[in-house]
């Protein structure tokens, strides 16, 4: 026996709906949402970007599909005779969803630019350099000595003794620090300078709202404050080789004194290398 039409979307339907219902009593039970905890003073607006495209989207995903629900019941065919009508154009009716949803892209387009531009351009004269080093498959980082120069960087410069690409004959080098981990003061921003020893990676801490490639031969820069002490992942989200899987870092977000602490505690280039301060 051949189900009927109508009763074949009805049991699609009540499939969909169970699916839905399903879905959203396991997110509820685990205390689970899309975006992990913000931890970043720009990551608000782009919550706020992604909360408003959203809302938009769904709009217009619920109502479309509502409407083609409608027109699929009420204009479906009764009788083998009928002729369904065809007209071939209406100039107010495309002006109208050609119109509308150009204003609202160009809306989008517009706050997503000045988001990027937020961490992106000139960061404040206080910020804190650090520059993120990616190399297969590894982060590195260095920080800037008593003289708050970070010492120039070039995959040219790695070797066996100097795996982290710092020129050692650049004066401002020697005081630099270069560690495995990624540390910040919170509330304080921080200008991060990226780089890549080898392959394209990609920086990303997602409670920063934040992703930045590493491109070979060339620095890319954003700039930051976090805003929650915790430890947070720094997976590479660019496909890097055969080890990608194994790439990630980590963040430590912490309070100024144990930040200066931890920093005091790293060797510095010239002592790793052993070259005269």
């Amino acid at each position: 026996m051949v189900m009927r039409t109508g009763s074949m979307h009805a049991v699609l339907f009540a499939v969909a709906v169970v699916g839905l219902v399903i879905v959203g009593v396991v997110t509820v039970g685990d205390q689970w949402w899309w975006l992990p905890p913000l931890a970043s003073v720009h990551g608000a607006h782009i919550d706020w970007l992604f909360d408003i495209t959203m809302v938009i989207t769904g709009i217009v995903f619920v109502v479309v599909h509502l409407l083609l629900a409608y027109f699929v019941w009420r204009y479906r065919m009764r009788s083998p005779e009928q002729q369904a009508y065809f007209y071939l154009e209406n100039r107010p009716l495309e002006v109208t969803y050609t119109i509308i949803p150009a204003i609202v892209l160009t809306g989008l387009v517009a706050e997503g630019t000045r988001a990027w531009f937020q961490i992106h351009g000139t960061p404040p004269e206080n910020a804190m350099p650090v520059r993120v080093i990616g190399e297969q498959f590894a982060w590195r980082f260095q920080y800037p000595g008593s003289d708050g120069e970070l010492g120039r960087f070039h995959p040219r410069y790695v070797s066996e003794v100097n795996p982290f690409g710092i020129d050692p004959g650049d004066p401002a080098a020697k005081d630099d620090i270069v560690t495995t981990e990624l540390h910040v003061p919170v509330n304080k921003p921080v200008v991060a300078y990226i780089n890549a020893k080898d392959v394209l990676h990609s920086f990303f801490v997602p409670e920063l709202r934040v992703k930045q490639d590493a491109v070979p031969g060339m620095t890319t820069r954003f700039w930051f404050v976090p805003t929650r002490i915790g430890t947070y992942d720094i997976p590479c989200t660019e496909l890097c080789g055969q080890g990608h899987y194994i790439m990630r870092g980590q963040m430590v977000v912490e309070s100024d004194t144990v930040f200066e602490a931890w920093l005091a505690e790293q060797p510095t280039l010239a002592t790793i290398l052993g070259l005269s301060q």
